[in-house]
């Protein structure tokens, strides 16, 4: 039986959970805007692209970097820092209203964005009670989604009271927003001394575990670049389904996969056995998704195989970051979620011109085969931690 958060944790939780929420509207604050920056600045939709190709490559290399960085400085003033920098960010890109100007945000959003996995996940994991920590995972992973959810309806609302330059401004104001409930805390954290070179022997952030879980998590960020990008696209060339019936069952999967990660805290929360939950989930969502690009279905037949799909995936994050977080030696947790998450933005990067070539070349079955086979390959990875885990048992 599960027991309730203290309420020192709820508060941690919320601030953390509030930031994770700010990191995923900034992430989306573009791209809703994109025909009105097109018009406004007189430039192109490629160029307008290669913003967010900045935003990605800058949030790429500096991810591992400010995962030792959180350690070093503590992950509180880590997250605090990246707040006021996004959020300065897309002020100046509002304020300045020039395509320079917005090369300039968009790298330094992506700076920012490279710190909040490593901060979030050092300070939950050593703040929340050792049963509550897979729950803590699943809201802080929930918030993402809702930030996501809201971006597009914000910066458009925002734009049509103002102007584009004055959403961008509302966009930016989040982050500082956000950091105040953490400023206090912040003030009062310690910076660690720097640690001694570990002993050969001793456990290191690039051990072959948290390698094996970077291949998790790029594999994962192919899986849902795909989905995401151009699940759409190939179900109307393999089958004539249409955007509407598509993009109502891309819902679905979106929809499920939140619900299912607020489930995924509960089952985290119960079981050791994280590596066994992660593979199960993830090779059951491969099936169902495999089946529901190669069958011709109906519009409510793909929305149920989708949603089912999408819940099954999403439940399997809370594991996947407790998988995470027992690789991690100790007082190197934002180190190791730094470098696992590189793998967000390699997969972010990659997906997206493999399916585009598949579908540009007449193949979008091969959109679905690949990324269910990017699962079954994260299901192995996620197996091979189980059995590490077995062994330490054994030994122990």
């Amino acid at each position: 039986m599960t027991t309730a958060f203290v309420p020192e944790e709820r508060r941690i939780l919320a601030s953390v959970s509030g930031a994770h929420f700010v990191s995923h509207v900034h992430i989306l604050a573009l791209p809703p805007l994109f025909p009105l920056l097109r018009d406004g600045m007189g430039i192109s939709f490629l160029e307008l692209g290669f913003a967010l190709t900045l935003f990605n490559i800058v949030s790429a290399l500096t991810q591992a970097p400010m995962g030792f960085l959180v350690d070093r400085v503590g992950p509180r003033r880590a997250l605090v820092a990246g707040l006021l920098l996004g959020g300065a960010a897309f002020a100046l890109a509002g304020i300045g209203g020039t395509y320079a100007w917005l090369l300039v945000a968009s790298a330094l959003a992506g700076l920012a964005n490279a710190v909040y996995h490593p901060a979030d996940y050092a300070i939950l994991g050593s703040s929340i009670q050792e049963a509550h920590v897979g729950r803590a995972f699943s809201f802080h992973t929930f918030a993402g989604y809702a930030g996501s959810a809201v971006a597009p309806a914000l910066m458009l609302g925002a734009a049509s009271l103002g102007g584009v330059g004055f959403a961008l401004i509302v966009a930016g104001l989040l982050g500082p927003l956000a950091a105040l409930p953490l400023l206090r805390e912040a003030m009062a954290e310690r910076i660690q001394p720097a640690r001694p070179r570990p002993a050969a022997g001793a456990p290191r952030v690039l051990s072959p575990a948290v390698m094996t879980l970077l291949a998790f998590f790029l594999l994962i960020a192919l899986y849902n670049s795909s989905t995401q990008g151009f699940a759409v696209s190939a179900w109307n060339a393999a089958h004539g389904t249409s955007l509407t019936a598509g993009n109502i069952a891309l819902t679905a999967w979106l929809a499920m996969s939140a619900i299912g990660v607020l489930v995924g805290g509960h089952v985290a929360d119960r079981t050791k056995r994280h590596g066994l939950v992660a593979a199960t989930g993830l090779g059951c969502a491969a099936l169902l998704f495999l089946v529901a690009g190669l069958v011709a279905w109906g519009p409510v037949q793909l929305a149920l195989v989708m949603g089912l799909s999408g819940f099954l995936s999403g439940m399997i994050m809370p594991s996947r970051d407790m998988l995470v977080r027992a690789a991690a030696p100790p007082g190197q947790a934002g180190a190791v979620f730094g470098v696992v998450s590189t793998g967000f933005n390699i997969g972010g990067m990659v997906g997206p011109i493999a399916c585009g070539w598949l579908l540009d070349h007449g193949q979008p079955d091969f959109v679905f085969i690949a990324a269910a086979s990017c699962l079954g390959l994260a299901v192995a990875s996620a197996l091979w931690q189980e059995m590490r885990r077995a062994q330490r048992v054994a030994l122990a």
